[in-house]
């Protein structure tokens, strides 16, 4: 079969504005829940893109770990590719794929450091074999073979065989403040549903938003 060839109905039902909370922040955890409650795979699964110094954009997937009306939090070393993308520009898209309901969320903000009590918080809730995968990891830094990270894994789970492990200084989070969120929900013949959150600048209450219907 033809690349071209390769298509499918969305048949799941449309998106209406009657339907949609007041809050993007609301209609996101709303879809979150529903999606988990689908049983899909990684609900929380997210592409975050940055960009560099010289405009080229970059995709990776990481896991959303808290969202609410503060922003989208996401963990990370601090020393990686996408981290240094951020030190230069903190403009960042995040995108929600959620295939099996036939939707999408397309979150655009700009990404600020969590403070050293949110990051040690959640460090000492993970498993300890990830507290020390962490650690072990140098993160979009070339090695020369996966022997060498298995190695100072290993030396590591030795050496906090009996002890806590502290938060690494190279390691911690980010708070993706939106400022634009757009919901995409499938529709029969191509006529999908696409609804846009933008700040209201005329709002005389902070966190007021403007929601736009915007062509398929």
């Amino acid at each position: 079969m033809e690349l071209e060839d390769i298509r499918r109905e969305y048949s799941k039902g449309g998106l209406r504005r009657k339907d949609l909370r007041l809050d993007p922040v609301d209609q996101f955890n709303l879809w979150l829940q529903q999606a988990i409650d689908a049983k899909l795979l990684d609900p929380t699964a997210m592409t975050v893109a940055t960009v560099d110094e010289t405009g080229q954009p970059y995709q990776r997937i990481v896991l959303l770990k808290h969202c609410d009306h503060d922003g989208f939090v996401f963990y990370t070393n601090l020393g990686s590719r996408k981290a240094q993308h951020i030190e230069g520009n903190t403009k960042v898209s995040l995108h929600f794929p959620w295939h099996n309901l036939e939707r999408q969320v397309n979150v655009l903000g700009v990404a600020e450091k969590l403070t050293a009590a949110e990051n040690f918080k959640y460090f000492t809730s993970r498993p300890k074999e990830s507290q020390i995968a962490a650690m072990a990891s140098r993160q979009s830094h070339r090695i020369s073979a996966r022997g060498i990270l298995e190695g100072k894994y290993l030396e590591l789970k030795q050496k906090f065989a009996k002890g806590e492990i502290p938060v690494p200084s190279f390691w911690g989070g980010y708070r993706i403040k939106p400022t634009s969120i757009e919901f995409w929900q499938g529709g029969e013949n191509r006529l999908h549903d696409r609804f846009i959150y933008s700040p209201n600048a005329d709002s005389k209450e902070e966190g007021g938003w403007d929601i736009d219907r915007l062509a398929p």
